[in-house]
């Protein structure tokens, strides 16, 4: 967040059922979704368990509020009985819950799986349905045809209406990656230097026939695509337009629509057809991940205060996601905060959950209490 992300790190995801009571949440528990507060915040995501015991997330949960986290992204596969569950147990002990969803991206999506013209098609002509680019997992949805558009919507309106929830958080809210991470690079054994045809999505029959409408032109019959705008933007304003249907349809829900997002909107322009800055959307939660990038910590600042300044006339707000694996230590993780913080973020984002150990904790709430100090 990634998400993430870019959360294509992990190789496995694992989906759980749930047959757990959920329990009704007072009213004094549930949080406006316009309530004003300028504190910073510090949140993680987390995957859901169905498995998992209440008095288990419970612990945990208390262990998360006690160490200075104040909100939650869950992931629960898109289901609301599941959220209801841990939204519940999340408030008695204070903390805030988004329902993250993963948007374009729906692997194991089984509705959608009945429906294989749903995918993305990339430019040599393969389906996301049955031929996944880099990793198993990344079976992308169509964000141009209305079926595919709708199956999206409809989920985003499921979350919504999960009374508790601050917002809806949409994660791989974009296309495949034409240029990965340089420091993925090698793990895929890729060299990229150029918008290859196994990475460049979408050629569907759909998102053609639509993009000749406008333009009197086929992208496939283009001497090169890198360098068509017209098709590019097409595709940006394909993203843009499904995240202003959810804004529409969350707010009228009465909850904030939020979203994982590359580090800053030229690079997600380039990397992943991601255009943040030109949506309307309350909050945005850029994947600043510097181990992805072989940069050095300090480069946090230098993305935060990217996506910061793009956005400062859209009133939204920025919340920096680090990715905790590559920290060495405490120490590190508090300079990541500070770097953050003082370029313009609202708060700081951890993934994930798993990771935050006892010392990570420590470090946050030290951090906390030094900035409620001043």
């Amino acid at each position: 967040m990634k998400a993430n992300y870019i959360l294509f790190m992990l190789s496995i995801l694992v989906f759980y059922g749930c047959n757990q009571q959920v329990e009704k949440i007072p009213a004094t528990l549930l949080t406006p979704a316009k309530t004003i507060d300028t504190a910073f915040k510090f949140g993680t995501w987390i995957t859901s368990s169905k498995n998992k015991s209440n008095a288990d997330y419970t612990a945990e949960f208390k262990r998360y509020k006690e160490g200075g986290i104040d909100e939650l992204l869950i992931n629960t596969s898109t289901d609301p009985k599941e959220l209801e569950r841990l939204v519940s147990i999340a408030a008695k002990e204070g903390l805030k819950v988004h329902a993250w969803m993963w948007a374009v991206n729906r692997p194991g999506d089984t509705v959608a799986q009945k429906h294989p013209e749903w995918y993305m098609v990339s430019r040599d002509g393969k389906s996301c349905f049955d031929t996944q680019p880099y990793v198993n997992y990344y079976q992308w949805l169509c964000p141009t045809r209305e079926e595919s558009r709708n199956h999206i919507l409809g989920l985003v309106e499921k979350m919504a209406k999960v009374e508790g929830i601050e917002s809806v958080h949409l994660d791989y809210i974009r296309f495949p990656d034409i240029f990965l991470p340089i420091g993925l690079l090698p793990k895929y054994n890729l060299k990229q230097d150029m918008e290859m045809a196994e990475y460049d999505f979408c050629y569907c029959d759909v998102c053609i026939s639509e993009f000749e409408k406008i333009h009197h032109k086929n992208p496939l019959e283009s001497e090169n695509t890198a360098i068509d705008m017209e098709w590019k933007n097409f595709r940006l304003n394909a993203i843009r337009n499904l995240v202003n249907e959810a804004y529409d349809i969350v707010h009228k829900h009465n909850k904030k629509l939020t979203a994982a997002v590359f580090p800053y909107p030229e690079m997600a322009d380039h990397m992943v057809r991601q255009r943040w800055d030109k949506w309307n959307i309350d909050d945005v939660y850029p994947m600043i991940y510097h181990g992805f990038y072989n940069e050095e910590i300090d480069w946090i600042g230098y993305a935060t205060k990217q996506g910061v300044t793009d956005v400062k006339s859209e009133n939204m707000g920025i919340n920096t996601g680090v990715y905790l694996p590559p920290f060495t230590s405490a120490e590190e993780l508090k300079k990541a905060i500070h770097y953050a913080k003082d370029n313009g973020a609202k708060g700081v984002t951890f993934f994930d959950g798993p990771v935050l150990t006892d010392a990570y904790l420590k470090a946050i709430k030290e951090t906390k209490e030094s900035f409620n100090k001043k």
